[in-house]
């Protein structure tokens, strides 16, 4: 089993920056791809950005392309999201998933853990 845990949430103006950090502990060795979701107030999760365990490829939602950039460092197990020039409609709770890309449709396929989230807040 793998236990991701998410780092770096809060409140922040709009056009700044926030760091998020999501390590994973356990059976990590079985980790194919690590993503970040989030969860804007009242709306359904969906997905940000992902990131290939072992080769560091990385896949960008529209919304964020340009902005975000997702990182990993596997000696620290750790995978990073930076955030800049937040807008508040980036306001959700941010969450970190092991799981897989597929690489035939261009997306998300499956989550198999997930973090508790954290709480990120853009103000205008």
């Amino acid at each position: 089993q793998v236990q991701p845990v998410e780092f770096g949430g809060g409140l922040v103006q709009a056009g700044g920056s926030l760091r998020l950090s999501c390590t994973a502990s356990g059976t990590t060795l079985s980790i194919n791809h690590i993503a970040w979701f989030r969860q804007p107030p009242g709306k359904e999760r969906e997905f940000v950005a992902a990131i290939t365990w072992s080769l560091g490829s990385r896949y960008y939602a529209d919304s964020v392309k340009g902005r975000f950039t997702i990182s990993r460092d596997n000696a620290e197990n750790t995978v990073w999201l930076q955030m800049n020039s937040l807008k508040p409609e980036d306001t959700a709770v941010y969450y970190c998933a092991a799981g897989r890309w597929s690489t035939l449709r261009n997306q998300w396929s499956s989550s198999d853990y997930w973090g508790q989230g954290t709480q990120v807040t853009v103000s205008s």
